[in-house]
């Protein structure tokens, strides 16, 4: 089996193109705005497949022959058991087709050559939303490593131990980000916890979760205060469970009284605090939360996101809500979404720990700590689900 790309101007362009070198019997397998790295060859790709020159179609195996029959005796294969093999054979053609078409759609065009194993492990993380530059590292870093070599050429293909190579690849993921699922600034009390992030990110129910799993599971004296006066809904939601959970809460509008608040319940083990969801347009007019915020070492900032969100959204929301100074990534609704390369791809990024995760809305239940070899589940995983979509 034969996979090229034809790059042109337009699509009939490019498929004219293909149909004259390859002939009339080569197959469309895909067409698409060509990457922006291939844009100088032509506005759109097409990619066909074909045999090889002069390669013959499969033919079905031989008949088997019983040790006893004569040579004009041969014995028929049953009709079953040949289509089993033949079903085996398309299988495996098939897979090697996709292999193929994965490399080439999604692996850089100065890649062509290196070893299967580094190109494929770089379509699988691109496809669970890597970052492709970081996808990049790994996988070179995990290539050189695996081969026993300090630098990979790109087009010097390496004949590379497979486990090896995959034992190389997790560290090299691990080695990237940090997991701390704590709760508070340091070893001193009360603990105190701020949770800052967008409108519908889910820090409300994130902090009741929080409060039961590592407040009253723990039987530590808890508080819990909220800033989003901006909604009356969310505060007497969080007053609602406060009064369930039968722990204190008050509503606070400004960052004096929150102040004056966490200083007169230095008693407490634990304080909560929930905050107004900012948009983007919303972080101009919050300079006395972030000042306050971003000027108190005792307060534990994390930054509340959703695991659903692009990856472009997401960088650019974590940019923004650096104003605040949080120091730590929480991300929630993983439920929601089957790819979570780019909550790896934000953490490598910012080397800010990842605290927790949350699974779902039951409460306390959905809540669970961070940790590397889970995210790397989770990669991996969405990886598998990916490359079969694709």
């Amino acid at each position: 089996m034969k996979i090229k790309s034809y790059f042109s101007r337009t699509v009939e362009d490019a498929m004219a193109a293909a149909r004259q070198e390859l002939g009339p019997d080569a197959m469309l397998v895909n067409s698409r705005k060509a990457p922006v790295e291939s844009r100088h060859l032509g506005e759109y790709e097409v990619v066909f497949a074909t045999q090889y020159p002069g390669a013959e179609p499969a033919s079905a195996p031989a008949p088997a022959e019983t040790p006893w029959a004569e040579p004009d005796q041969i014995v028929p294969q049953p009709p079953g058991e040949r289509l089993s093999v033949e079903v085996a054979e398309l299988k495996k053609e098939l897979e090697g087709m996709r292999r193929a078409l994965m490399r080439s759609a999604l692996a850089p065009p100065q890649w062509v050559g290196v070893a299967p194993d580094i190109s494929d492990a770089y379509a699988m993380l691109t496809a669970s939303e890597v970052a492709p530059e970081l996808a990049r590292e790994i996988v070179q870093s995990a290539g050189s490593r695996s081969a026993g070599t300090r630098t990979l050429l790109p087009r010097t293909a390496l004949a590379l131990d497979g486990a090896a190579f995959q034992r190389a690849l997790l560290e090299e993921i691990q080695s990237r980000f940090q997991a701390a699922p704590t709760l508070g600034a340091g070893p001193a009390t009360p603990k105190i916890v701020a949770l800052v992030g967008p409108p519908g990110s889910g820090k409300t129910t994130t902090l009741v979760k929080l409060a039961v799993n590592y407040g009253l599971a723990a039987r530590r004296p808890v508080l819990l205060l909220s800033m989003d006066t901006y909604r009356v809904a969310a505060a007497d939601q969080l007053r609602s469970y406060a009064a369930i959970l039968g722990v204190g809460f008050q509503l606070l509008e400004t960052t004096a009284a929150l102040a004056q608040t966490i200083e007169e319940n230095r008693g407490k083990e634990l304080i909560l605090i929930d905050t107004p969801g900012l948009a983007l347009g919303d972080l101009a007019d919050s300079s006395s939360l972030a000042h306050f915020l971003s000027t108190r070492k005792d307060i534990d900032t994390h930054l509340v996101l959703s695991a659903s969100m692009k990856p472009a959204d997401l960088s650019r929301m974590v940019d923004a809500f650096e104003i605040l100074r949080p120091q730590r990534l929480l991300f929630t609704k993983l439920d929601e979404t089957g790819l979570f390369g780019a909550i790896f791809s934000e953490a490598a990024r910012t080397r800010k720990p990842l605290s927790f995760f949350t699974t779902g809305q039951r409460i306390p239940e959905d809540l669970e700590a961070a940790s590397q070899a889970r995210l790397v589940e989770l990669i991996l995983a969405g990886e598998s689900r990916a490359v079969s979509a694709a």
